[in-house]
C-alpha cells in the first residue's frame, strides 16, 4: 500500500492520528484533537508526493538535538511521531555550525547525524544518491540530507571530496557575510573570488549541490556562470515582494532557473511580507511571483523552520515564523491547501512539493554517484 493510500483509508487511526471518516463533503479532519480539515485532494497529493523540505529541521533547540546526537535513545516515540505526521519525506536540515575552527565543527555536525541515523534505521537514513528517493517511497523512511549553510569548512578544494565522502550532498557557498569563497547578502556587490571558483568546480567534479540562498547578488550570478550543473536556491523569497538582502532578485531568479536550478519558498515572516502580521496569502504570493516569473518547474520547498516553530520555553511560536494561517506542524498540507486555492493544477504542486528538487539533485549527482565509505568514526559533539 501506497502512501496516499496510507492516508486516504484512515489505518493511521490505530495510532489515534486519523480522528475518523470523510466529513464535510470531502473534508478529513486529519489529525486527533486538531479542528482543521484538509480535502481528500490535499491529502491525495500529499500521501502521493516524495515531499522534499530543503531547509526543515528537526528542532531548533539545539542543546536536544546534541542529545538525541549523543544517545539516539533520547530520540523517542514522539519525535518519531511528529517527523511522520509533518508530512515531510525528504529534509535538508543544514546549519552554519558558528564555531572557531569550521572545519572540525563540519565533522563534529557529520559524525553526530550518522549517530542518530544509525539509531533509528527503521525510520530514518541519509539520503546520498538518486536512488535513494525511491527508497523513501518503498521503505516508508524519512531520507535526511546532510549540508550546510557555510561552506569555510572546506580549507582547500581537495576538501570537497573528503567531505562528499563524509555523506555532505550539499553546501551553501557562504552565509551571510563574506568568506574566502565569496559574499554574503550583506555584501551584495562582491562577488566569487579565485579560490570560490575552484571549490564551485571541485563540487561539480565531486557531485555536491552548490546553495546560494545567503549569497550575495553578485556571487549568486558568478556561481550559476561558473558551474557547469544546476545551482539551488534551497531557501528564500523574492525581492520583488519583500525588501529584504535575503530575497532575491527577478535576475537571480531567471538565473539559477536557466541553469536548471530550483528555488524553495521559505517560511519566515521577514521574507514573507514587509508588514506585520505576514499570512499565508503573503507567503503563497511568493510562489506565485516564482511561477509567473520562471515557471513553476523551479519551485519548491525550503520552509527554514524545524517541525512545529515553537519557542520551547514558552510553547508559543517564534515571533519571526509568526504567519497567519499557517500551521507549522501541518505546514505542507495548508500549503498545499492554499496552492489548490490559487488554481494550480495537481501535477504542478507534485513538482512544487518534491519533484523539482529531486530531478535537480539527480541531475547534480549523476546516476553513477558511488556510495559512500563507511563513515568516520563519532567524534565528541558541542553541548
Amino acid at each position: 500500500m501506497n502512501r496516499r493510500q496510507f492516508l486516504r483509508t484512515g489505518l493511521l487511526a490505530s495510532a489515534g492520528v486519523l480522528a475518523g471518516p470523510m466529513i464535510n463533503l470531502g473534508r478529513y479532519s486529519l489529525f486527533a484533537g486538531e479542528p482543521k480539515r484538509y480535502s481528500a485532494r490535499t491529502i491525495d497529493l500529499v500521501g502521493g508526493s516524495t515531499v522534499i523540505d530543503m531547509l526543515g529541521l528537526l528542532t531548533l533547540d539545539w542543546p536536544r538535538l546534541f542529545s538525541w546526537q549523543r544517545d539516539p535513545t533520547t530520540y523517542g516515540e514522539a519525535e518519531i511521531r511528529k517527523l511522520r505526521l509533518s508530512g515531510v519525506n525528504v529534509l535538508h536540515p543544514a546549519v552554519e555550525t558558528n564555531e572557531p575552527d569550521p572545519y572540525k565543527g563540519a565533522l563534529r555536525w557529520i559524525s553526530g547525524w550518522n549517530r542518530l541515523l544509525q539509531g533509528h534505521i527503521a525510520t530514518m537514513f541519509r539520503l546520498d544518491a538518486p536512488s535513494d528517493f525511491a527508497r523513501v517511497r518503498d521503505e516508508g523512511k524519512v531520507g535526511l540530507l546532510v549540508g550546510f549553510q557555510n561552506s569555510d569548512h572546506f580549507r582547500t578544494a581537495k576538501d570537497v571530496a573528503f567531505f562528499q565522502g563524509l555523506g555532505q550532498r550539499v553546501s551553501q557557498l557562504t552565509y551571510n557575510e563574506r568568506n574566502r569563497i565569496g559574499a554574503g547578502c550583506y555584501v551584495p556587490e562582491a562577488g566569487l573570488t579565485a579560490y570560490g571558483a575552484e571549490i564551485v568546480a571541485a563540487m561539480n567534479r565531486a557531485g555536491m549541490a552548490i546553495d546560494v540562498s545567503h549569497c550575495s547578488e553578485r556571487t549568486t550570478l558568478d556561481a550559476v556562470a561558473a558551474s557547469s550543473k544546476p545551482v539551488l536556491i534551497t531557501h528564500s523569497n523574492c525581492r520583488a515582494l519583500v525588501s529584504h538582502p535575503r530575497c532575491k532578485s527577478d535576475e537571480a531568479i531567471k538565473a539559477v532557473a536557466a541553469c536548471g536550478g530550483v528555488m524553495g519558498i521559505t517560511a519566515i515572516a521577514a521574507f514573507v511580507s514587509n508588514r506585520r502580521p505576514a499570512s499565508v496569502k503573503d507567503l503563497l504570493n511568493h510562489f506565485d511571483h516564482v511561477a509567473k516569473l520562471v515557471g513553476v518547474e523551479h519551485l519548491g520547498l525550503g520552509s527554514d523552520v524545524d517541525l512545529d516553530g515553537l519557542d520551547p520555553q514558552t510553547g508559543r511560536v517564534r515571533p519571526r515564523y509568526a504567519i497567519q494561517g499557517l500551521n507549522h506542524s501541518r505546514r505542507v498540507f495548508d500549503l498545499t491547501e492554499g496552492l489548490l486555492r490559487r488554481g494550480y493544477k495537481d501535477r504542478h504542486i507534485e513538482l512544487i512539493l518534491g519533484s523539482n528538487f529531486q530531478r535537480a539533485l539527480t541531475g547534480i549527482w549523476g546516476p553513477g554517484t558511488p556510495p559512500p565509505p563507511t563513515p568516520a568514526a563519532p567524534q565528541p559533539l558541542a553541548s
